[in-house]
This record gives C-alpha cells, structure tokens and sequence, in this order.
C-alpha cells in the first residue's frame, strides 16, 4: 500500500474514533450538559429564575418525585419496569395520615412499610411465577389504588392539626448559613448518596447491572436472579412509600388519588438521565440529572406563563419520545 493510502486509511480511522467517542459522550453526558445549557439559558432569561424562592420551590416539589424515580433506576437497570409506584405513593400518603397523630415514627414505618410490602409481592411475583414486570406492576397500579380508596373510603384523609412533628418533616427546613434546604431535599440527597454507593461499591449492585446486561449470563455466572429481582422492587417499593409519607406530610392530607401518572414521570426521569430501557447502562446520577432537567424545564414553562398545563403535558411527551429515539440510534452507533 502506498504512502497516500495509508495515509487515508489513517485519517478514516482516527475519524471514526472520534464519532464514537463523540457517541459515547453524548449517551453518558448528554443529560448534563443540556441540564447545563437549560440553567444558563433560564438565568440568562429570567429575573426570579436564580432566586432562592423559586430554586426552593423546584426542589421540593421534584423531592419526591425523585425517590420514586430512583427505586425506578434500579428496576430499570435490571430491565424491568415498576407501573405501581404511582399507586404505592397513595396508599402511604393514607396509610401515614391516619396514623399521623400517634407520632411521627409509627406514621413513617407504617407508610414505609405497607408500601414496601406491595413492592415485595410485585419482585416475589415477577420472579418465582416468570411473569412479565410489565403485567405485575400493571395489576400491582390497579389493586393498590383500589386498596388506597378502600381504606379511605374514598376520602382525604387529614392529618391531624397536633402532629406537628409529621407535618414539620415535609414543611420544614434546615438553615445552612444564607441557604435554607428543605427536609424532602436533604432526605432525596441522602437516598441518593447511598444508592450510588450501593451501585458502585456493593455486591448487589454489580448484581443488579448483570441481570440488565443479560439475564442469561447472570444465571450462567451463578447469580441469584430472583433474589436481585426480588430486591430491586422491594427498594422501589419503599422508596414510593417514603415519598407517599413526604408527599402527605408537604400537603397535610393523604389523598387516595394522589401521584396519578408518577409512574410515567419516574420512567421520564430516568430515560432522559441517560439509562437505557433495556438495563445494564446507567446510574442514580445520571436519574438525578435528568430529574433536575426535567423539572427545570417545567418551571421555565411556569415562568413564561402562557403555557397552559396541558400543553405542557404534550411537551412532555414530545421531550421523553425525542430522549429516547436519540438514546436508540446513539446505541447502535
């Protein structure tokens, strides 16, 4: 081969190096620099967007959100998916504000922990009956918003006025010198710090991204796939339930047909973080990124004014279907 060729041949290969580490760029970190490019835009563009009020508020409104979508990161990175979460908040939100005026504790545990329980049946179901998460999840949705209304008798339920503990857990703050951070914020950092831990560092997250990688050769590794299984949804489970406590707390009432859609927003959040539908690729901070994107873009809605709510929801729509056509051809790249 002549000088000149080689030569050429050189340059393809270099350039098709770079493409795909371009690609590669993109689908890890995509996420971040348009949460980036979003901020700059928004501070450049509005007055009140850098405001401690407004930053407040985006923050402990998403706060719960944000732990849904983070037990949803691990079911997703197993390729699975959890319809329930929605449903699971309600059913703690109630559960926690009837029992809120016997204290704090017993209203957080038992929240947490009937949520926890329905997450349990949904992983024990998925994984010793082989049934797809897709229908579990969807008949876990239906039965435990009908569990909710039961419960409720298809009322709010308002927690009493001398809880104050309890309510103080949504409503309050911590002062930390000219910031002031909410209880629902500190709680969502929190969660999040030990579930990358737990990712990186555990045997049970490296676990958790082989069952998504394939599940195949997770059994022929010898790993125990029904207990990964079991466990990821579980965690989904209680952390819905300890947003549902949140969630009743903020509002002072646990509401039978509250976090309808959450669902939805969760998987929303996680896709447009950078983790794959399929599993095995991703993390909680790529989840948390695509979290604040998410909800910085809303309040950019709510600062211009003039978009209606549900024009907002078609936006919505649009954004998570355009992340994931992206998503898709930048994996086959």
């Amino acid at each position: 081969m002549s000088q000149a060729g080689m030569t050429v041949e050189s340059g393809s290969v270099r350039g098709r190096v770079m493409r795909a580490r371009v690609t590669s760029f993109l689908q890890r970190q995509g996420a971040l620099v348009a949460l980036i490019l979003v901020a700059v835009f928004a501070a450049a563009r509005y007055e009140r967007f850098l405001t401690e009020e407004n930053l407040t508020n985006v923050l402990r409104q998403n706060s719960m959100l944000g732990l849904v979508a983070l037990g949803m990161t691990f079911v997703i990175l197993t390729g699975g998916i959890d319809l329930s979460v929605g449903s699971l908040v309600a059913v703690a939100g109630v559960v926690a504000a009837g029992l809120a005026g016997r204290g704090l504790l017993v209203a957080l545990v038992a929240g947490v922990g009937v949520a926890t329980a329905l997450g349990l049946v949904n992983g024990a179901v998925i994984a010793k009956a082989r049934i797809q998460p897709f229908i579990v999840t969807l008949a876990m949705m239906i039965a435990a918003r009908g569990l909710a209304l039961v419960y409720t008798q298809e009322k709010t339920v308002s927690v009493p006025v001398a809880a104050q503990a309890f309510r103080e857990l949504g409503r309050g703050k911590v002062d930390a010198g000219p910031l002031s951070i909410p209880y629902p914020v500190l709680v969502l950092l929190a969660a999040y710090a030990a579930a990358w831990l737990v990712l990186n560092y555990t045997r049970f997250g490296r676990h958790t991204y082989s069952l998504g990688d394939s599940e195949e050769a997770a059994h022929l590794m010898g790993l125990n796939v029904g207990r990964v299984t079991l466990g990821v949804y579980t965690l989904s489970g209680a952390l819905a339930g300890l947003a549902g406590v949140l969630l009743a707390s903020r509002l002072g009432t646990g509401q039978p047909v509250a976090a309808v859609g959450w669902e939805l927003d969760a998987i929303a959040a996680v896709v447009v973080g950078g983790t794959l539908l399929t599993g095995g690729q991703g993390g909680v901070g790529s989840t948390l990124v695509g979290l604040l994107l998410l909800a910085l873009i809303f309040n950019i809605f709510n600062l211009e004014g003039w978009i209606s709510p549900w024009w907002q929801l078609v936006l919505r729509g649009v954004i998570l279907l355009a992340v994931v056509i992206v998503q898709n051809r930048l994996s086959k790249r």
